[in-house]
């Protein structure tokens, strides 16, 4: 299993989340159970309200929404959502992703592999 930690803004001017979702893509496609945490400002990933600037190529919420309904595991810190991302307190995609530290605790401990963005 491998959890995957994101922290920035999506739209930052990186690539910084593409390559995440890239990643936690390719390693699903493998067979690997992967596990995707998004807190800090990376909360803005589960928000509808979150919208694709026009220069970047690629819609990384809708992205990640077709992961989550391929089978993908999605948590959202529950904090987060008040305090971080440029649309605080907007709900998330589901509201079932909503989760806590506790939740991200159990996924640390049980993963093989943890890596952050």
């Amino acid at each position: 299993m491998t959890t995957i930690i994101l922290n920035h803004q999506p739209y930052d001017g990186t690539d910084v989340t593409w390559n995440a979702l890239r990643l936690a893509k390719t390693l699903f496609k493998s067979g690997e159970s992967v596990n995707i945490f998004l807190m800090n400002d990376a909360v803005d990933l589960a928000r509808e309200k979150t919208p694709k600037p026009n220069n970047y190529d690629y819609d990384l919420v809708e992205m990640l929404k077709i992961m989550y309904s391929d089978g993908i595991n999605l948590q959202v810190c529950g904090t987060c959502n008040a305090r971080c991302g440029l649309f605080k307190n907007e709900p998330y995609f589901d509201a079932s992703i909503s989760s806590t530290m506790p939740i991200l605790a159990d996924w640390v401990i049980k993963s093989d592999k943890v890596i952050s963005f």
